[in-house]
């Protein structure tokens, strides 16, 4: 079968869905700008081409049109190498392009320029948020108790930072290094470290997946990350390698509102423990720069207690 999407600038197939140029079906068109990670078109086709093909590696051979659909990176694949076109060809970012790394996006070095010059400078800067005793909690971020985040990005990618009450309570920062790109990181290891002076903090991983972005800039200034924590202060992209089962170990919204309340009673009680009542305060609400403030309060006993390094 020829490639579907060199037909598509027709009037009524200006916006083609990835299925329809890939060939797997006739006729859809695209209703969610691209955002494959919430179109749930997607992910019913998806779990029902993972299902095929999971019955025809144990010998069974579905019927019917349900039978035929298939990853449509797989009919791609099918395709001559000089008819397969690149991914950001097929969401209209681009002009034709053909794909050399057999739809493995993780391993392109275009994609990675592509997102440094388009995803990274369109940065989106969360507009809800929950507002926990002084501390930001935006909405649709996931949280991990170590005081890092993530955000679920189109291709189910996600970007990864240090969340505000972590930047507040030891930082700013000298500098933050992370992982280059190709590295892996895996949850619950301390795969980025982050300077202030002589003392440095590890921070847990939330997923476990390749690294396909840092934010070079960190390395440099690290204090950036404190004037925009969860937008242009992001530290990591990843392309992650089980996202689903890493979620189940973080928290998302109120949970993670919960969360950073408890976090902030527990600071509040070490403070006045070691500094008294009157100097955790200021109008109600902790001050920026905690440690720097306050440095009786113990590097050591900060990191180990709320990053659990």
């Amino acid at each position: 079968m020829g490639a579907t999407y060199l037909k598509t600038e027709k009037p009524e197939k200006r916006h083609p869905c990835i299925w329809m140029q890939a060939g797997v079906v006739q006729r859809k068109s695209c209703q969610s700008g691209y955002d494959c990670v919430e179109c749930r078109f997607d992910r019913v086709l998806g779990h029902l081409a993972q299902e095929n093909t999971r019955l025809k590696q144990a010998g069974e051979f579905p019927m019917g049109g349900r039978g035929k659909i298939v990853p449509w990176k797989e009919k791609l694949r099918g395709l001559p190498r000089s008819r397969r076109p690149c991914v950001h060809h097929m969401k209209r970012r681009i002009s034709f392009r053909i794909c050399t790394h057999e739809y493995r996006c993780g391993n392109c070095d275009f994609d990675q320029y592509f997102h440094d010059q388009y995803s990274v400078h369109a940065l989106v800067r969360p507009v809800d948020a929950l507002q926990v005793k002084g501390f930001r909690i935006p909405q649709g971020y996931y949280f991990h108790r170590g005081h890092t985040w993530i955000k679920v990005e189109e291709g189910s990618s996600v970007r990864v930072g240090i969340n505000e009450f972590a930047l507040r309570l030891l930082g700013p920062f000298d500098r933050i290094e992370a992982p280059l790109i190709g590295k892996e990181i895996k949850q619950e290891r301390a795969d980025t470290v982050a300077y202030r002076g002589e003392n440095k903090a590890r921070f847990l991983s939330p997923v476990s997946g390749v690294v396909t972005s840092t934010n070079l800039k960190l390395r440099e200034e690290g204090g950036l990350a404190n004037k925009d924590p969860f937008s242009e202060g992001w530290v990591l992209r990843v392309h992650p390698s089980n996202l689903r089962q890493d979620l189940k170990n973080l928290m998302i919204n109120e949970e993670s509102g919960n969360f950073t309340g408890g976090e902030v009673q527990r600071l509040y009680q070490i403070i006045e423990d070691i500094a008294g009542p009157l100097a955790a305060a200021d109008g109600g609400h902790l001050r920026d720069n905690i440690y720097g403030n306050m440095p009786q309060l113990g590097w050591g006993r900060l990191t180990r207690i709320f990053l659990h390094t």
